[in-house]
């Protein structure tokens, strides 16, 4: 009789505790993740330009086009200024282009060249009345493709770690104080330029999550509409190692932590089970 007691009161805690998570941790979720659809490699909303071409014609066209605010250092043009004279002249330091065919997608680097604004999302923050600070290149669509190609032929070679990349693609505006990674940009001058200031993202992976992340980086307004951050471009290979290497930061323990996690739980149940034997050992001697 006191057996079918006990087994009732479990299986009455198991429902109430039931009700609770399954009630109550889904909505928070729901809230701090909404479901989005899956990050989008393929950029199916921008103008299917060209990306292959006259990569010599490519190299004339960048070094009219864009050697003004890059550098390219892989092909001999460095910066014409200092990191600090150019984020107070643009808002943020320009990137240098010598790796941006090995980790943009090609795509998206020729409607980027085209429109910068509709490319990386940015509507929001730039108009007429506060223009963004890189302008539409005034060429052809087949010119696109020449430039594309010149930038994928200069990096055809590399190999970057997945900490190289991240730099490459994020320290521009972020930080990693855990990795002493200090942002290109000061956080003052990116507030002024985006209207909010970079966070830190030595914790991101831990506050957000890989998957979360992971669309976040390649669409931004997905999760977090007129959202500050700009879309990245990069490719699906790249950006899994920019998440790699947060990982590896934010979260190095992680196959440890998740180890520890089954043996404690395994524990937890066999004590569970020799604390129900005993008490009913013990129970069974007194009646």
């Amino acid at each position: 009789m006191s057996a079918l007691r006990e087994l009732k009161i479990f299986a009455f805690v198991a429902i109430v505790v039931g009700v609770l998570y399954w009630g109550v941790e889904p909505l928070a979720h729901s809230i701090f993740h909404p479901k989005t659809t899956p990050a989008d490699f393929k950029f199916s909303d921008l103008e299917d330009l060209p990306t292959t071409g006259n990569a010599e014609n490519g190299k004339t066209l960048a070094t009219t086009y864009c050697i003004a605010c890059h550098s390219i250092e892989k092909d001999g043009y460095p910066a014409l200024m200092t990191n600090e004279l150019a984020a107070s002249v643009y808002g943020v330091v320009p990137p240098d282009l010598s790796n941006s065919g090995a980790i943009y997608d090609g795509k998206f680097l020729a409607n980027l060249i085209k429109d910068p604004v509709k490319t990386l999302k940015l509507s929001h923050k730039f108009n007429d009345s506060k223009p963004f600070p890189m302008t539409p290149t005034p060429i052809s669509d087949d010119e696109l493709g020449d430039m594309v190609a010149y930038f994928k032929e200069l990096a055809a070679d590399t190999k970057l770690s997945n900490k190289e990349i991240f730099v490459e693609a994020c320290v521009r505006c972020h930080s990693v104080k855990y990795d002493n990674i200090v942002a290109l940009t000061p956080s003052d001058t990116i507030a002024g330029y985006m209207g909010a200031k970079a966070p830190d993202l030595s914790m991101m992976i831990r506050s957000r999550g890989a998957e979360t992340l992971n669309k976040f980086i390649n669409d931004p307004q997905k999760t977090l509409a007129n959202a500050a951050m700009p879309r990245v471009g990069l490719t699906q290979d790249s950006q899994e190692k920019v998440i790699a290497y947060l990982e590896s930061v934010g979260d190095s323990k992680k196959d440890q932590r998740e180890s520890v996690g089954k043996i404690l739980i395994g524990f937890m149940i066999i004590m569970a089970i020799l604390a129900y034997l005993w008490k009913r050992k013990i129970w069974h001697d007194l009646h």
